[in-house]
């Protein structure tokens, strides 16, 4: 990569740091600093990837974004994405979860997996993965975009670390395997009106096949997955705007609910 493409993609992603540091929208990075592909798009999340483990932060896991298709409708976008889940990401079922340092939070219910041993190339098949996963859990995702008004391009999200926010997971593990993942149905209720709705299907076709997306890419670009990192799937309904003072909780079949209060 030529010194000037580098110095683009770095200012890109100081870009996009600066925002989420001063609360303050900005434009499109695709468009300010010229980000075309995913290559150059992901390239600048893992410059700032980098920064916040130099500062400091632990990555515990990876989600899959952009999997339904009615989210993919509300961004305007047609294929997941992948973002990195960092240690002071992470809440448990009825926290109160602070959200004033978010600029435009969203949120949406979604099947949490917990990787039971490390997975590294080669890609691995189904069954190779399968074997990685310990459990389930029901849980929340609050996304958020550093894009003024959630206008993005697929460059704008993935550079943007996936519109990476915080998670909520629910308390009790559940072994996959003894029932259909795309089958189960989920209901979002926000402030006890239900706002969301949707189930299994709505996440790639089913769940598994989104977490094995993940592994698959994830072994691919030679990051894998580690032993105890948590896999947020995708969502399984439309998302819904969020502010402090908002209650939410999710029900899915067969895994329990999932609730947080946002402070």
């Amino acid at each position: 990569m030529s010194m000037n493409n580098q110095v683009r993609l770095e200012s890109a992603a100081i870009a996009l740091r600066n925002a989420r540091q001063s609360r303050q929208t900005i434009e499109q990075i695709s468009q300010s600093y010229k980000i075309s592909g995913l290559d150059e798009a992901y390239a600048v999340a893992k410059i700032n990837t980098d920064f916040k483990v130099n500062q400091g932060a632990r990555i515990i896991g990876k989600k899959v974004g952009l999997t339904s298709k009615a989210v993919q409708q509300q961004l305007g976008v047609d294929q997941p994405d992948f973002g990195i889940l960092f240690d002071d990401m992470e809440f448990l079922h009825e926290d109160e979860v602070p959200v004033s340092h978010l600029l435009q939070p969203k949120i949406e219910a979604e099947i949490a997996f917990i990787v039971s041993r490390d997975l590294k190339r080669p890609i691995p098949s189904w069954g190779e993965f399968l074997s990685t996963l310990d459990y389930a859990l029901p849980a929340l995702e609050i996304v958020d975009s550093a894009i003024h008004n959630w206008k993005i391009t697929l460059e704008d999200t993935v550079a943007d670390n996936a519109s990476c926010g915080l998670f909520v997971l629910g308390n009790q593990p559940i072994e996959i395997g003894t029932f259909n993942l795309a089958e189960v149905k989920m209901e979002l209720l926000h402030n006890n009106k239900i706002a969301s709705e949707g189930s299994g299907a709505a996440c790639l076709g089913h769940p598994l096949k989104a977490a094995w997306w993940l592994a698959r890419t994830m072994c691919e670009k030679g990051i894998g997955l580690k032993a105890g990192e948590v896999i947020l799937s995708g969502a399984l309904g439309p998302m819904v705007n969020v502010q402090a003072g908002d209650n939410v909780t999710a029900y899915i079949d067969r895994l329990g609910s999932v609730s947080c209060t946002l402070i």
